[in-house]
């Protein structure tokens, strides 16, 4: 399933993508148990993404049918369906953490002069106070002049982990969407012996999500997607997920070792090379850029760059 989180007539709303359309999850439910009594139901359909993530494989059984029946339904369930362009497409989800590898790609590993081979895997946080949804403006702070772009593969955690296999940690991942990893690289770097990594990695609007959550029986081998940024159309980096110096059961396994993992929580695994700081000349994000994030299987991921006010 393709899942979204949209907002229309005021309100927000989870839904599905159907034949190029979005149906509201929670209302076709009712409308298809009403019809069919055999179909699998919940007293209460969750109202959410995260509601959605944490009921597990129930609600994932009934939303399936529910949109396995609507797709065989009569044209009267048409108030159901909403066009994309008539919505506004929200965050696909509210993480409770948000953990982004470091360095994980060797292609960003080599165009980083001071970056040796990691031998562990390195992770910081961006904290859900970032987090802004499909179309939303990334604001310039005033205190950077180094706004720095990066394109992530970001895996959505269906259920906890906690010293986890390898094994169980890749049978736990709900679904995949994109983040992008917005930096103000001179506040990051402004004084080597004290890294502020947290600091220019989290200003409000830094964590663009979307567009949506793809499940993971949609996406079986994650580790061979294409990821692309354009910014004003110009293409600046171009990778593959076959890059990754760590794979992923290796990333998410390792992470459990050290917290508990929980629904909802989002891991990004890295970003290829071509980013801004790195680029000579360097190329830094500005007041009325367009940056397009694509991943190969999840779509565009697009916002608009404004100074801050």
């Amino acid at each position: 399933m393709r899942l979204y989180c949209f907002e229309s007539a005021g309100r927000e709303r989870l839904g599905a993508e159907v034949d190029s359309r979005l149906v509201d999850l929670a209302a076709a439910h009712a409308a298809m148990s009403e019809r069919v009594t055999t179909a699998p139901t919940l007293a209460a359909f969750p109202a959410d993404m995260l509601a959605l993530v944490r009921a597990g494989g129930a609600a994932i059984s009934a939303a399936t049918s529910t949109l396995n029946l609507l797709r065989q339904a009569p044209t009267t369930t048409t108030q159901l369906f909403y066009k994309f362009d008539a919505v506004r497409l929200r965050a696909p989800v509210r993480p409770g953490k948000i953990l982004c590898s470091g360095v994980n790609y060797r292609s960003h590993q080599e165009e980083n002069p001071g970056a040796k081979l990691p031998g562990t895997p390195g992770f910081f946080s961006k904290l859900p106070s970032a987090v802004i949804g499909p179309g939303e403006a990334i604001v310039c702070p005033r205190m950077t002049t180094q706004l720095d772009y990066e394109v992530e593969l970001a895996v959505v955690i269906g259920r906890t982990l906690h010293k986890a296999s390898e094994a169980e940690a890749i049978a736990a991942i709900f679904g995949y969407t994109i983040l992008h990893d917005v930096s103000a690289r001179d506040i990051q770097f402004k004084e080597p012996q004290n890294n502020q990594i947290t600091l220019g990695k989290n200003f409000d609007t830094f964590a663009p999500i979307g567009p949506c959550i793809v499940t993971a029986d949609e996406l079986p081998h994650p580790d061979h997607l294409r990821l692309r940024t354009f910014v004003n159309d110009q293409l600046l980096q171009d990778g593959s997920t076959d890059q990754w110096l760590f794979p992923l059961p290796y990333l998410l396994a390792f992470l459990s070792q050290i917290m508990t993992l929980e629904p909802g929580d989002i891991v990004t695994t890295g970003t290829p090379s071509g980013v801004g700081v790195f680029r000579q000349p360097q190329r830094f994000l500005q007041p009325g850029d367009r940056v397009c994030l694509e991943i190969e299987g999840i779509g565009r991921l697009e916002n608009a760059v404004i100074a801050e006010i």
